[in-house]
């Protein structure tokens, strides 16, 4: 197996170094899918143990200027590695305002991602520096175990969300509560509530998009077309995953959506030009 790729616009890199340093907040280790197309970035824990789950694909021809990968197999050109993603983050942190910036799989005692940094200094000399991010390799077949997760679209809803609203006031109740109800309808009314024996607050937001939901094929798990348009869906979740989640947001999206499956799970998705990033978050009792 052999991979390395570079990065040498300033923009690319940066905004590289921001989605890594999204997923570093979001959790402590990951799998990295490397495809000659897509980079993923994984983490598939078990909905139905309480575990959140998450999906990050970013398009490689918008990054990198280089890329080169062979995998395993021609029939299996892809590689996957077992990383935490806050050394991978750290190391990139120091290349911010890089030259150019290597990205290579390499094996040192154990498999490694190496990042050589080209640094200019004041008198215009090139500087290089070699970081490195531990990982472990994983096969084809444990990789493979890992595809998308969905939700279950049944009876769900999605609607737009302005997401940059929602994490401060969940700043200002989260000490009254550890779990946050979430309820919306087809109307584009969504409701957040917190209720508790000694307090209860609720935040509306009204006329939200309703995007429309397109079948890939299979009309009966698309949402229900007899739902009433009033009628709510909900799931209560720890509010404690939500603000972790609306915390680390470094992507900037253009568009996020909301689904969500009453009673089962709620499904965020960030949309932006290059990356989109999937996050799911199970009900709580």
């Amino acid at each position: 197996m052999k991979f390395r790729s570079k990065i040498v616009d300033v923009v690319c890199l940066q905004h590289f170094t921001r989605v890594v340093s999204t997923i570093s907040k979001l959790t402590k280790t990951c799998t990295l899918r490397l495809t000659t197309s897509n980079l993923y970035f994984i983490l598939c824990d078990k909905v139905a143990n309480g575990g959140v789950s998450m999906w990050c694909e970013l398009s490689q021809g918008n990054f990198f200027d280089e890329f080169q990968l062979e995998g395993v197999s021609p029939d299996a050109n892809e590689i996957y590695l077992k990383l935490a993603p806050e050394n991978l983050s750290r190391a990139l942190k120091t290349a911010n305002n890089a030259k150019s910036l290597k990205i290579k799989l390499t094996k040192k005692h154990c498999p490694c991602i190496t990042l050589a940094v080209e640094l200019v200094s004041l008198q215009s000399k090139s500087l290089l520096r070699s970081l490195t991010a531990q990982s472990d390799v994983l096969s084809v077949l444990s990789g493979l175990k890992q595809k998308e997760p969905h939700s279950a679209f049944f009876l769900s809803l999605g609607w737009v969300l302005p997401v940059c609203a929602l994490y401060p006031l969940l700043k200002r109740t989260y000490c009254s509560s550890l779990s946050q109800v979430l309820e919306a309808n087809r109307n584009g009314e969504m409701n957040l509530k917190i209720e508790t024996d000694l307090v209860s607050v609720a935040t509306h937001f009204k006329n939200l998009e309703n995007p429309p939901w397109e079948p890939d094929g299979d009309e009966s798990q698309g949402p229900s077309q007899d739902r009433h348009p009033e009628t709510m869906a909900e799931a209560r979740i720890d509010i404690r995953k939500l603000q972790q989640f609306l915390a680390g947001q470094q992507v900037n999206p253009c568009k996020a959506v909301c689904n969500i499956v009453s009673g089962r799970i709620v499904h965020f998705i960030l949309l932006h030009e290059d990356v989109s990033l999937q996050y799911f978050i199970p009900a709580v009792a």
